[in-house]
Parts: C-alpha cells; structure tokens; sequence
C-alpha cells in the first residue's frame, strides 16, 4: 500500500531525522557564531530564529571581523522530541533540550525548545522558532502531539490570530487577552512611560504570521496549546533640536542612512505561548519566552 504524505496524516520526522537535524543545526550554529559567519548556518534557519540569528551575526562581524575570541560552543543534550502528524507541507517538529548556556540560577532549570520545519521532500529541517523557558512551567504536551489547526476553534484565540491580538495590545491596550507578565503588560506600562528630557518615543508592532513566519501548536494535555508565534517591532527615537540620539556599536552595524535627529530600531521576536482551552481557567494567554533581537536600523 502506498501512502500520499500530501494527502494522509503521518508524522512530520521519524526520530533518528529529527535528531540528525538537531545535531545538524547545532554544529552549523557553532560554526557561525565562532566565525561570527552568517553564512555558515543560513542554511538551517529560517523564520523569526532566522531573522534574528542571522543579522545578528552581520552586526557581530562587523564589529569583530577576525570572528568570536570568546566562542564557547553550544551543546544540546537530553533531546525529547514532539513529531505532531501531518497531512500535506510544511512539517514541523519540536525539539525540547538541555542547554549548556542553562545557569540554573536561584534553581530554576530551563529547557531549549527548537521548532524545526520543513517546506517539502526535498528541502531540509530549518529552525524556526527557539524558546528558553522554566522547565516547571512548561504545560505536558497531549501524548498523540496533535498539531493545533491555524483556526483553533477550541481555543481563547487561535494560532493564527496570536500575532495581530499581540500587536495589536502593545498599542491599544485592547484586546486584553494575555496574562500580565514581562512580555505584555509590563512591556507596555514601559513604553508608556519611557521619557527621557529632549528625546520622543514612538513605537509600532506588526505582526509575522506568513510563509516561514507562520505559528506552529501543539495540543496540550488539558486541551489547551504551546504554540509559537513571531511579531515585529519599531522603537524611533526623535531629538530635539541640537541633540542626536545614541547610536550603540551593535546598532551602528546594522544602520543606514546617517542618524541627524531621529533613529528606528526595528526588531523580530518570537514568542511561545499557553493557549487554554475556551471556559478554562483564567481565559487568558500566557506568554512562556520572547526572544527579540535587532534586525535593522535606520538614521534621519
């Protein structure tokens, strides 16, 4: 019997190839980061991790061309992978790890947690999406690691619309749907009373929910999802007459334009959050990890 992975739910990975992509990305990050090379793991990033990782290394060569004299290789152990079943593409798996950069500071032990996907049988496993997050506070993932449908029917907000309800509260306020925490409504209170005496603050969210950018869920044991989800984020800086804002080493390496008077930062994040189940609990949506990071500036 043949079996159509167009057509019929199968899993996204056997295990041996998930843990060959895992080993695979792992060595390409390393290589990267000590030669602080872009071009040396563009090949197994994508998405919001993609973004991220990869300006970052332009901006780090930049300043340190000769490559990373600190480079201290990342290793990723005690791999437990979740291989939801998949009709059709992309596929995604998830990879749930044990990090060396894990401080476990004030005993609180976190996980690496790696999306990994694929956009057909003849492309190869890119990570997408990576989260750091206390391992007590992570929910259990539902034993048959059923993905969550984009539309969620079943959840307080679903996958596909985490990045416009996100954006969307970080400038409104509304709707409020997540729980307060770091990521939102602290995050915002900051924005709103950032003041500094000559200087203006204006911020701007997008959303990132297409193509390598899409959310990626799984279903929980309790009916809920993990889902990951990415964002965009513009911070202009406008000075008054006869000052000019800071331009930091990192920043000035990803800058065009000459800064005069107004500089935008413009950042990717990601987030990985706990979506409960409609008439659950508290209702609200739980950010577990943001990773933001620098992609682009620019000076007026």
């Amino acid at each position: 019997m043949t079996v159509h992975g167009e057509r019929a739910a199968v899993p996204a990975a056997t295990r041996a190839e998930a843990a060959r992509a895992l080993k695979e990305f792992t060595a390409a990050y390393n290589a990267a980061d000590k030669a602080y090379d872009p071009a040396l793991d563009a090949d197994v990033v994508t998405g919001s991790l993609g973004a991220v990782n990869q300006a970052g290394l332009k901006a780090r060569h930049r300043i340190a061309p000769t490559g990373n004299s600190r480079h201290r290789p990342l290793k990723l152990t005690d791999a437990r992978f979740v291989i939801p079943e998949k009709a059709g593409w992309p596929r995604w798996f998830l990879a749930d790890t044990e990090a060396n950069r894990d401080t476990d500071e004030d005993g609180k032990h976190s996980r690496w947690l790696l999306a990994f996907t694929k956009t057909g049988s003849d492309a190869g496993w890119k990570a997408a999406y990576l989260s750091v997050v206390t391992a007590n506070r992570l929910p259990a993932v539902a034993k048959d690691a059923a993905p969550v449908a984009a539309d969620g029917p079943g959840l307080v907000v679903a996958p596909r619309d985490l990045g416009t309800r996100y954006t969307q509260y970080l400038q409104k306020g509304t709707p409020d749907v997540f729980a307060p925490g770091a990521a939102t409504s602290q995050w915002r209170d900051a924005r709103l009373t950032t003041r500094r005496a000559g200087f203006a603050y204006q911020y701007a969210d997008q959303p990132l929910d297409g193509g390598a950018y899409a959310p990626l869920g799984v279903v929980t044991e309790d009916g809920g999802a993990l889902v990951f989800f990415s964002s965009r984020h513009f911070e202009r800086q406008t000075a008054a007459r006869g000052l000019r804002p800071a331009v930091d080493p990192d920043v000035e390496a990803l800058l065009t334009g000459e800064v005069k008077s107004t500089l935008t930062k413009e950042r990717v994040s990601s987030q990985l959050v706990y979506v409960p189940k409609k008439g659950a609990g508290t209702g609200r949506v739980t950010v577990l990890s943001r990773l933001p990071g620098l992609t682009s500036a620019k000076g007026a």
